[in-house]
């Protein structure tokens, strides 16, 4: 509420030059190199607003936002986000992501790597943290277009995978793709996490970017955990601030991600699991720098606007004729911003979380 007070503060000759803005950049008439000015003059005002005076109050704001959870339900929206990024066919994806669709921060080892290079890097270093070994039971939480779950079943081949992803489209790729490379080692169930029921138990499980859509922690993890045996371990990766948590929340006219991108999401602090532990225990907690995501993001716009030929006609087909330009900028957009944001300050304020955590 704080931050939505401030916000509030001589908000309307702001709103009218965001709005002048807006229909500049709809229009396809915003260069990328003003477009990533203005991103990072938004993202400074937010970290004027996030930052308080001293480390006390810093302290104070982040146990609010976290008390405010615990008052929630595990997710709000969670139509909204869905349609939001799975609207588009996976046609789409196929033209920007990586050749295992991962649809999260990948990891550039060096100055040298691509992004495919990248997204085996990222899927490697999870099964070390997560320390998977051939012949577990592995449960993919939001496993997306399976990136993370056709590695695990070709890497393991005696383990057995279990992935549950948001949309039927995405399930029908990872059936299509498991099927393709003779697999038989996988199931994938479509669902909303919030309501989703299984008896079973699992050796090992991973939820990948999934906990930013979430917002009461405790219940998610309480569910969770009823999945999980005493030996059992749990590895999650979401992206987060380094020390203040906040919602995107469509308030202003600058709260473009919230709009397009991102409702009913949480931008969690890169603590603020810690404060959820009432049914598993922290045993390891990794920081992945900022600009690993960042590089990711840019990689995504390159191909983008390498396959744009290609592209477009999806955009036609998804959005209609009239509003294909404007969702072509703001898929531009949305990568751009992505990059600034987890580029800002040399990688240093908002960056990936990895956390390893076993059953109280």
């Amino acid at each position: 509420m704080e931050v939505q007070v401030q916000r509030g503060i001589m908000q309307h000759p702001y709103d009218v030059l965001v709005k002048g803005v807006m229909r500049v950049l709809e229009a396809n008439l915003l260069p990328d190199f003003l477009l990533r000015r203005i991103t990072r003059t938004l993202l400074a005002r937010s970290l004027h607003l996030g930052y308080k005076p001293n480390t006390q109050l810093q302290l104070q704001d982040l146990m609010a936002f976290i008390n405010s959870l615990k008052r929630m339900p595990i997710a709000l929206s969670t139509e909204k986000p869905k349609a939001q990024h799975y609207e588009l066919p996976t046609s789409f994806f196929k033209l920007v992501l990586g050749k295992n669709l991962k649809y999260s921060s990948c990891y550039f080892a060096s100055d040298t790597n691509t992004l495919d290079e990248a997204e085996e890097s990222m899927l490697s270093l999870y099964c070390e943290r997560a320390q998977i070994k051939d012949g577990q039971t592995i449960l993919d939480i939001g496993c997306g277009w399976g990136s993370l779950t056709l590695y695990m079943a070709k890497k393991y081949p005696n383990s057995h995978v279990t992935g549950i992803c948001n949309s039927t489209t995405q399930k029908e790729y990872i059936i299509e793709k498991s099927s393709e490379l003779g697999m038989s080692n996988i199931v994938i169930y479509a669902g909303d996490i919030t309501s989703f029921k299984m008896e079973s138990t699992f050796d090992r499980i991973i939820s990948i970017e999934m906990f930013e859509h979430m917002k009461n922690y405790g219940k998610l993890l309480k569910k969770i955990s009823l999945w999980m045996s005493q030996e059992s371990l749990l590895f999650i990766h979401h992206f987060c601030h380094r020390v203040f948590a906040y919602h995107f929340e469509d308030i202003n006219e600058d709260d473009w991600m919230a709009r397009y991108f991102f409702t009913g999401g949480t931008m969690p602090a890169a603590s603020l699991l810690l404060f959820f532990q009432e049914h598993v225990s922290v045993i390891e907690h990794w920081l992945v720098n900022g600009k690993h995501y960042a590089r990711t993001s840019e990689e995504w716009l390159k191909n983008m606007d390498k396959n744009m030929k290609f592209i477009y006609p999806i955009l036609i087909d998804t959005y209609s004729v009239d509003s294909a330009k404007k969702w072509m900028v703001y898929w531009r957009t949305f990568f751009i911003a992505v990059a600034e944001l987890f580029g800002y300050n040399d990688g240093d304020e908002w960056m990936v979380s990895h956390f390893l955590f076993k059953k109280k």
